[in-house]
């Protein structure tokens, strides 16, 4: 008979109340196989399995495009066609591109920035329900998952901000100091990346029907983001409240702050800066906080 249930069986037999399971292990200092850690623990974790999270994510983008005949080109053929497909719908059908300026490095700096956001939104809701079979068989921090995923989706993202730019120099965009914040444009995102991934991931891992909705919900937010129309043109007519929502979106003001960057040689405003990194903050905190909170109950039932 183990220690726990001799102890029981003793009190049992002297005549006193039987004690509880919980109280026992608590005396004998036992706890959970697994148990959620406090969250200074649970960071200090993260840290030591980083080279975890970038292996697993260079391996992930390896492997993605092995079996095509393109191989890795397709990570700079994909959001160019899809760029591509939306110039002639937008820009040619529909003649966004009389009322833009250089509207094919318009469109695709907004295509290229918002897609690295949706990928890894979407990525991120799939990473801990499509990896059950690692969490139930190896112990490690579940956030991970969906940081490796971000990452993959940063790795993914190099090769297509060198197409970017090579687009803008060819468009006969000039090349200027405000360049240099493009890498404090992108770790900004990158921060709101990795928050809504870790929210999504815990949303996706218990609620089935995320993965089906998702492609819709993005889809929307695609087209409130400014990224086939300019915000402050388009919706001149709109209600005060709706073109400020429109512009606090997170994804639009990341847009937005790339186009000045890259197309209209301007040092973004205050207001961009503001909203862009309050995002970056909040989404971070947020959702490592909602994805921390139910760190023992992934890969259960």
């Amino acid at each position: 008979m183990s220690q726990p249930d001799s102890a029981v069986a003793d009190a049992q037999a002297g005549g006193g109340a039987p004690e509880s399971m919980a109280a026992l292990a608590a005396r004998h200092g036992l706890r959970r196989a697994i148990a959620r850690p406090t969250l200074p623990a649970y960071l200090r974790q993260l840290w030591t399995r980083r080279h975890f999270i970038l292996t697993y994510a260079t391996s992930r983008n390896v492997s993605k495009y092995s079996e095509s005949a393109l191989g890795q080109l397709w990570q700079v053929l994909t959001p160019l066609l899809n760029a591509a497909v939306y110039w002639l719908m937008f820009g040619v059908i529909l003649g966004q591109s009389k009322h833009i300026d250089n509207y094919p490095a318009f469109l695709i700096t907004g295509v290229m920035v918002f897609t690295f956001t949706q990928r890894t939104v979407i990525s991120g809701a799939k990473s801990v329900s499509s990896n059950l079979s690692l969490i139930r068989a190896l112990h490690f921090p579940r956030a991970s998952l969906p940081l490796a995923y971000a990452v993959q989706e940063l790795q993914q993202l190099a090769w297509s901000m060198g197409v970017l730019v090579a687009l803008i120099l060819v468009t006969r965009e000039p090349i200027t100091w405000l360049w240099l914040l493009i890498p404090v444009s992108l770790a900004l995102q990158m921060i709101f990346n990795i928050g809504a991934s870790l929210f999504m991931a815990r949303v996706g891992a218990f609620v089935r029907d995320t993965n089906q909705l998702l492609p819709f919900i993005t889809r929307t937010w695609l087209y409130a983001s400014g990224v086939f129309y300019s915000i402050t043109e388009r919706t001149a007519n709109l209600p005060q409240v709706l073109r400020w929502a429109l512009e606090f979106n997170p994804a639009a003001a990341y847009i937005e702050f790339m186009r000045d960057l890259l197309i209209y040689q301007r040092f973004p405003e205050r207001w961009a800066w503001i909203t862009c990194v309050f995002w970056a903050v909040f989404a971070l905190i947020v959702g490592f906080w909602y994805f921390w909170r139910a760190e023992e109950r992934y890969g259960r039932g």
